[in-house]
């Protein structure tokens, strides 16, 4: 056996995320946003779970902060097959990018509850802003929006626990597609965000680590020399707009939290 590892971790290593204060987003049916710690293990404050990244032979464990997020490109599948207004993920990109502005509507996919660093099992998914106006542009808007929220949720709680403010963020998985999602992901965190050339670092990690327990690589400097750019997204948006886009945000998830607790409580529910 060369070597053993759960799949946000992989993706971790995958991503040349060796050194402390690195940090990587997969996004997928959720999304997974960890940080690497280094090598004592940091107990989180802001609601994020602490975990060993890897270890290596005789080296010390690594570990990392991990923020465990529910419902991101379920959110876009939501779209498609429950209210049928796109026939493909893809769509939204253009969807978004036909219209000036979210017109202050906001979708919370607590679809399933909401994970870090909320851990809300009451919330419900919101929909907010809603007017006349509104259009499937605009869900589909606040759907890709709602995956770059729900990660700087987790990334402003990695950086008070650690005390590290990210230099970069690197991110992998389906979504990454998005260019749209990527730049605005971007402008939200106000650091890069790095797409590799290879976006399947869960695997890509996986490998990596049996090529070091079996002698194929000598070590992680080397795979880190593999990592490759494909698109980097510099940061646009004024701090101001930053700040009052996800001040409204986080005003809708305090909308979407304990809306189950009566009927999940209920000697009926």
């Amino acid at each position: 056996m060369g070597g053993v590892i759960g799949d946000q971790q992989a993706a971790l290593f995958g991503q040349a995320a060796y050194e402390k204060g690195l940090a990587k987003n997969t996004y997928g049916t959720g999304s997974f946003a960890l940080m690497n710690t280094g090598g004592e293990p940091m107990r989180s404050e802001g609601d994020l779970l602490t975990t060993i990244a890897w270890g290596i032979g005789d080296e010390p464990v690594q570990y990392a902060l991990e923020g465990a997020i529910f419902i991101t490109g379920a959110a876009v599948q939501w779209l498609r097959d429950g209210l049928g207004i796109i026939k493909d993920a893809a769509e939204t990109e253009e969807l978004a990018r036909s219209v000036d502005s979210n017109d202050d509507v906001y979708f919370v996919p607590a679809l399933v509850g909401l994970g870090a660093p909320h851990w809300e099992p009451y919330a419900r998914g919101t929909v907010v802003g809603i007017t006349r106006g509104t259009t499937k542009a605009h869900l589909a808007r606040a759907a890709l929006e709602s995956m770059a929220y729900q990660t700087k949720d987790c990334v402003d709680a990695m950086e008070k626990d650690s005390g590290i403010k990210l230099p970069e963020f690197r991110a992998d998985g389906g979504a990454v597609a998005n260019t749209w999602l990527m730049q605005f992901q971007a402008d939200l965190l106000g650091v890069p965000v790095d797409v590799p050339e290879i976006t399947e670092t869960t695997a890509l990690g996986s490998a990596y680590l049996a090529g070091l327990a079996t002698g194929f690589w000598n070590d992680r400097d080397e795979l880190a020399e593999k990592w490759k750019l494909s698109r980097r997204y510099e940061p646009e948006m004024s701090d101001e707009e930053r700040e009052r886009l996800h001040g409204r945000w986080k005003e809708a998830v305090e909308r979407s939290k304990n809306w189950a607790r009566e009927a999940v409580d209920s000697p009926l529910g």
